[in-house]
């Protein structure tokens, strides 16, 4: 008789396949949606492709999401909790999951590689706070039930000048200090003090868990804090040390979050696949 064992791996391979292939179905399921734009946001796809959004594109598992220069960007989850980009932010959905039914499968993993963001809890923070976490460079924050702006500010490069006056492409007839005709840097009066290099934190609702290889500390609402790096322990500052989050008034409809200036409309373009 003739052996049935290739035909059997045959089959099995085949339902390996599919497995497989309804896994990634499962992965690539999306998790949230884009509500509001003011300018470009693109998504890094886990795929490695690009993709430009617009208001109502959806996001899945494995995006990066990139900010540009001028744009404010909010998602809307699954949960109905929300993300809000600052202008200059790359932040990334590593791993989502939430079906009202199955509450021990939660999961809310993401994180912000740079730039800010505010995050207003969902549903899924709600009934399960531990399984939420937002990554950063310098510390991990967990959650309470909050609403809450995280601030990555990079330390800065090794190059960079190290004073005021110390310009090695300035040229040899450049006014040294102290001699004449030599003038402090005056910078406008309309410009805000720069952050400090590390991660600021505010919470306006709610509380935090802020978490590093330096320690940990809890924040509540109406406290701001600062993390230096990712080796000292998070501190609570006195005051708002000028954090800037002001995206288009649109934006903080339910969101709890501050009032904002105004700023450009919403995107409106259609979405763009660069593979």
């Amino acid at each position: 008789m003739r052996s049935q064992r290739p035909k059997c791996t045959a089959i099995k391979a085949l339902l390996f396949a599919a497995l497989l292939g309804f896994a990634s179905l499962a992965w690539a399921q999306a998790v949230g949606t884009v509500t509001h734009l003011s300018g470009p946001l693109v998504a890094k796809k886990a795929n490695g492709a690009v993709k430009v959004l617009a208001v109502k594109s959806e996001v899945e598992n494995g995006d990066t999401l990139v900010a540009e220069k001028n744009t404010y960007a909010q998602i809307k989850f699954v949960d109905n909790g929300q993300i809000t980009l600052r202008p200059g932010t790359t932040f990334k959905i590593e791993h989502y999951a939430y079906d009202e039914g199955k509450p021990d499968d939660d999961a809310e993993h993401l994180e912000l590689v740079a730039g800010g963001v505010r995050s207003v809890t969902g549903l899924l923070g709600k009934r399960n706070k531990e399984k939420f976490a937002l990554k950063t460079p310098n510390a991990t924050i967990g959650i309470r039930g909050t609403t809450f702006i995280a601030q990555y500010v990079p330390p800065p490069p090794a190059s960079a000048s190290t004073g005021l006056f110390n310009n090695p492409g300035a040229d040899a007839s450049t006014p040294k200090p102290g001699s004449v005709g030599a003038a402090l840097p005056t910078p406008p009066l309309s410009s805000p003090p720069p952050l400090a290099p590390g991660l600021h934190l505010q919470v306006t609702d709610g509380a935090i868990i802020v978490t590093n290889s330096g320690g940990s500390l809890g924040f509540q609402a109406g406290q701001f804090g600062y993390v230096p790096s990712v080796n000292q322990p998070p501190v609570i500052v006195p005051s708002n040390p000028n954090i800037q989050f002001v995206p288009p008034p649109s934006f903080n409809t339910g969101s709890g979050g501050p009032t904002a200036s105004n700023g450009p409309g919403q995107g409106q373009a259609t979405d763009c696949i660069v593979r």
